[in-house]
């Protein structure tokens, strides 16, 4: 079991890049707080020990993936109704930004994982290909074939990707 001021240096570093990977991925604020709690409650168990920071947020990365794809796979998250659709509360984002959200949002899961990865974490197609488990040349594969359907979403060159 890990030390306070271990957890509390953690959540320092990595919540927001666990935040953000899980609203990529569950598009909800309360499945993202869940998940948010229960990955650090495993890094707080857990007494493994890494090699440097990038071991640890690549770490933080793969068990935020697995969470989120748990949570997908449970039954009842598959048939139940998120409150934010019965509320319809909209979220307050930039206009900019909504269409490249949307966008995003819309991309198959494998390619929302290196988009999120490359433009927000700013890793590159090696590192991303350790943290996925996938060859070097499938991410670059899929980072160009995400650029080109983002495009074709967007409207063009009016976007800079």
């Amino acid at each position: 079991m890990r030390s306070e001021h271990e957890i509390n240096r953690a959540i320092e570093l990595h919540a927001n890049t666990v935040r953000r990977l899980c609203m990529i991925y569950l598009k909800n604020y309360a499945d993202t707080e869940d998940i948010f709690q229960n990955v650090f409650l495993k890094y707080a168990l857990n007494s493994v020990s890494f090699a440097n920071l990038e071991h640890e947020k690549a770490w933080f990365i793969r068990v935020t993936i697995n969470a989120c794809k748990d949570l997908l796979k449970n039954f009842f998250h598959s048939h139940t109704v998120p409150l934010d659709l019965i509320m319809e509360q909209p979220i307050e984002i930039p206009p900019d930004y909504q269409d490249i959200l949307e966008a995003v949002f819309s991309l198959p899961q494998k390619y929302r994982d290196v988009v999120y990865l490359h433009y927000f974490e700013d890793y590159t197609a090696p590192e991303i290909s350790q943290i996925l488990g996938k060859n070097v040349n499938t991410i670059y594969t899929l980072l160009t074939r995400s650029k080109r359907i983002l495009r074709e979403k967007l409207g063009g060159d009016k976007y800079e990707l």
